[in-house]
């Protein structure tokens, strides 16, 4: 059977608010967080899912199990945790200012001084954003495109065989993962230019097919539209 997929992306975090960049490393939700992912949970509380899972970083974690609680019609025994679906990585860049990050990844793909993300990315294309990020990055460590996708096709296959015999799931991941996943499967996307960042606590569906082809069939849904 197919397998419809609730993808939330976490709550707010301490590091959202300060502008920092947060890929593998964490930091704790903030109240602004929890209480929009209180909304997220009361609008999918009535929503029947045969299971949850999460990302294995704690901000996923924290984020799935508000949405456990608050379910009224859902029997969900233990999350299983999948790092396949945590953020991307950005190595060294790891907990530094955004904007800064930004500039040097713009210098490092040619394109001078240019802190927004969506003007870079529009302007070289995703996978030399992704080569520019691993380059600017002084350890080399950051994942670039193929890495990532090498990920994302992984992701999708696991999930894939854990839900099999489940006809709707909710997954908790995070922003750059869920948005460079949509702009690999929705077909609002080109696959090479940027889409809007999915906000915090925001609902992305996905229809997992038997045959194993992953597609987007709604992006970034805040609670008010669910």
């Amino acid at each position: 059977m197919a397998t419809e997929v609730y993808l939330v992306r976490h709550g707010e975090t301490m590091f959202n608010q300060l502008n920092k960049v947060q890929g593998w490393c964490d930091s704790p939700l903030t109240v602004k967080g929890i209480n929009d992912l209180k909304r997220t949970a009361s609008a999918l509380s009535q929503v029947h899912f045969d299971n949850m899972y999460s990302s294995d970083l704690k901000r996923a974690i924290d984020t799935v199990h508000l949405m456990k609680n608050a379910n009224v019609v859902s029997d969900i025994g233990k999350i299983r945790k999948l790092p396949e679906f945590r953020e991307v990585f950005f190595g060294t860049f790891e907990g530094d200012d955004i904007n800064k990050t930004w500039d040097q990844v713009a210098m490092a793909a040619g394109i001078g001084h240019e802190d927004n993300v969506a003007k870079i990315i529009n302007q070289v294309g995703l996978r030399k954003f992704r080569e520019a990020t691993k380059k600017a990055d002084p350890r080399h460590l950051a994942e670039d495109k193929d890495e990532l996708d090498e990920r994302m096709v992984r992701a999708i296959q696991v999930l894939g065989d854990l839900t099999k015999d489940e006809q709707r799931v909710l997954l908790v991941s995070h922003g750059d993962f869920i948005k460079t996943l949509a702009i690999k499967y929705w077909d609002q996307s080109d696959g090479n230019h940027d889409i809007p960042f999915p906000n915090n606590g925001s609902v992305t569906r996905g229809i997992l097919h038997d045959n194993g082809k992953f597609e987007i069939v709604d992006y970034n849904m805040d609670a008010n539209k669910l």
